[in-house]
Formats: structure tokens, C-alpha cells, sequence
């Protein structure tokens, strides 16, 4: 099977395993493999990664994420995620992020080259079921979407949306151009007027009303752009 300059890349822990599963994806797919450490910076230069495959046993969120931005800022990489315990572990992660592929760790590893495949010729690798749960979940966020949200002004939303990142109080107020006490009063007035305490339930809260949060590439680079701006309150 000829995939021109694809590549597959793993991003998980580099252990004998995961080489021996490299190995098999490689003589399966006949296109490059490589697997970069959770955390670490892909160097890649003969080729970009086509698809992207984490491994939800060894990436937290904040990585997942990282890889969501890059994804975006790419436009040519399908992101995957294998190692999921079930169909709910995978409407979690779907909700928080753009997958193009699922697999599940019951999947064989037929399954898993066969759905690669799939992802590499740029369709997407998820059950039937998987799918009609994320229409239905999309619809009702497209709902939401012409109701008032909570009395949530522009601010709050976008700092909602950041919570989702994983991002802390300094890094959404370097991102906003705003003094970390303005952000703690914002998030503040934030749990009050969607009656949740802390910063997990804010984050689920926003998960089911508005969705995955969108990748933050204008803003980023907005920030190369103002570095060295005071932050204003």
C-alpha cells in the first residue's frame, strides 16, 4: 500500500511494546512509523505526521490538547486515540477534542491497521453508535447555542472555553491581556452564575452546553505579537 510521504505517528511511552507494535504497523501499512514521548517536541523533518495516534493510557489531557493545536495549525493531520476503555471513554474525549479515529483496547491489531488505512486516505475510523451520539450531542449544543448561556458575557465564555486547555490563571491572563486577579473575579462570577465550585465541574459544565473548546492558534498568534505588553485590569 503505497502512502506517498504519510506517516503514522505514535505518541506514547518508548518501551520494548510499543517498538514491537511500531514494527507490526510498519510491515501492515508499508509507510513510515515513528513514536514521540508524551511531552516531547516531534522533529520530524522528511515528513509531517499524517495521522496521529495518542495513547490514552499514557497522555493526559493537557498533551491531548497540545496535539488538538497542532492538529489545527497543520490541516493535513488526522489525530487518533487508541487504548480507550469504551464507547463513554470515547464520548469524553470526543466532547473535548477533535478525533478523526477512535480504537478501543479490545480492538485487535487487525483492527486497528484496518481502520488506519481508512484514516490515511482522509476518512474518518469510528462506530456507527459513536457517531450517532455525537450528532445527537453536536445537536444539542447547536441548541444551546441560540438560548442565553447562564447570563455569561463574552469574557466569561472565553475564559470557560480556556479552563477546558488546561490553562491556569496566569497563563489565561497572559493570553488575554488581563491581570490574574481579573481572571480569578471572572471565574468567580463564572461558577456563581453556572452554580458549580471548582474548576473540574466548570469544565464538565462546559463540555455538555458549549462543546470542545476551540484551539487557540489566532490568539498565540496575537501573543507573538503584543510580547511585552503590560497587562491592563
Amino acid at each position: 500500500m503505497e502512502q506517498g510521504k504519510s506517516l503514522v505517528l505514535l505518541v506514547t511511552a518508548n518501551n520494548p511494546q510499543s517498538q514491537l507494535f511500531i514494527n507490526y504497523l510498519h510491515d501492515q501499512l508499508d509507510c513510515p512509523v515513528s513514536v514521540v514521548a508524551p511531552g516531547t517536541e516531534w522533529k520530524g523533518k522528511d515528513a509531517s505526521p499524517t495521522v496521529v495516534l495518542l495513547d490514552a493510557d499514557h497522555i493526559d489531557e493537557a498533551t491531548m490538547q497540545q496535539w488538538h493545536v497542532k492538529a489545527a495549525e497543520a490541516g493535513d493531520m488526522s489525530l487518533a486515540a487508541f487504548n480507550l476503555r469504551d464507547e463513554e471513554h470515547a464520548v469524553e474525549i470526543l466532547s473535548a477534542m477533535n478525533l478523526q479515529g477512535v480504537f478501543y483496547r479490545s480492538d485487535s491489531l487487525e483492527m486497528i491497521c484496518k481502520g488506519l488505512r481508512i484514516l490515511l486516505e482522509g476518512n474518518l475510523w469510528m462506530s456507527r453508535s459513536l457517531m450517532t451520539r455525537m450528532i445527537q450531542f453536536f445537536r444539542r449544543q447547536q441548541l444551546n447555542s441560540y438560548r442565553p448561556v447562564c447570563g455569561l458575557t463574552h469574557r466569561e465564555l472565553e475564559i470557560i472555553a480556556m479552563l477546558g486547555t488546561g490553562a491556569s490563571n496566569i497563563e489565561i491572563a497572559d493570553q488575554l491581556f488581563v491581570s490574574e486577579h481579573t481572571v480569578k473575579s471572572h471565574l468567580y462570577n463564572i461558577f456563581r452564575k453556572i452554580k458549580v465550585h471548582n474548576r473540574l465541574q466548570a469544565v464538565n459544565w462546559a463540555r455538555q452546553n458549549l462543546g470542545a473548546p476551540p484551539p487557540l492558534v489566532g490568539r498565540r498568534q496575537r501573543d507573538a505579537s503584543h510580547q511585552g505588553s503590560p497587562h491592563p485590569n
